[in-house]
């Protein structure tokens, strides 16, 4: 047998060698690896359902908002189309919380924005119309908006806490040669909000009363 064909088959022996390695290790660390992958995958993905929720619940105010600001002839209607148009895109946006993709968060997320900035418009506007300020129903209603903004933000931020930990865990070594091998899990996205978008709409107002 000459050199070459020694020198081949010890290659040959070494990734031979390689593989077999490479099997014990999966077979060994690859069941805890799995499963603890699913356990912070359902972990996230929930929280993710509880972010939608926030979200619509906001959409659920938005309707009673609109149809007491209705109720005062002079106020800008363009204003209230601008909200229903704006809550009718956002909620039409779902998201399947297993299979986040970055484009699906970005769809979701300016959608979300567009609404944010409608409700915005409304309550500058709001601000001009003393008697509705005065609308006993119509404050509860901005109150509960602002709750609702605040438990958004509270959400969001659960949210990434929990893709966190699944993202480290599948990227470690081991790990992330034995996620290569099956192919199983990819890396959760992160909800980015724009910058500023962190606080919370500004719909305290002085209703008059001290």
């Amino acid at each position: 047998m000459n050199k070459t064909k020694i020198a081949g088959l010890g290659c040959l022996g070494i990734i031979l060698i390689g593989a077999v390695i490479a099997v014990v290790i999966a077979f060994a660390v690859g069941p805890k690896f799995y499963n603890t992958a699913i356990d912070l995958q359902e972990n996230a993905t929930s929280q993710w359902a509880n972010v939608q929720s926030s979200y619509q619940r906001r959409a659920d105010l938005i309707p009673n908002i609109v149809n007491t600001a209705k109720g005062y002839a002079e106020f800008e209607q363009s204003t209230l189309i601008g909200v229903i148009e704006a809550r009718s895109k956002a909620t039409s946006i779902t998201i399947d919380p297993s299979n986040i993709t970055p484009a699906q968060l970005k769809q979701f997320q300016q959608a979300q924005e567009g609404l944010t900035s409608a409700l915005s418009r409304l309550l500058a506007v709001f601000e001009r119309y003393p008697d509705l300020k005065a609308n006993e129903n119509f404050k509860e209603l901005i109150n509960e908006l602002e709750r609702t903004e605040n438990r958004i933000n509270v959400e969001r931020n659960r949210f990434n806490e929990s893709v966190k930990p699944f993202n480290v865990h599948i990227k470690k070594f081991p790990n992330n040669f034995i996620n290569n091998f099956i192919g199983k899990f990819s890396e959760m996205e992160y909800f980015e909000a724009d910058a500023g978008s962190e606080n919370a709409p500004e719909v305290e107002f002085d209703f008059g009363t001290k």
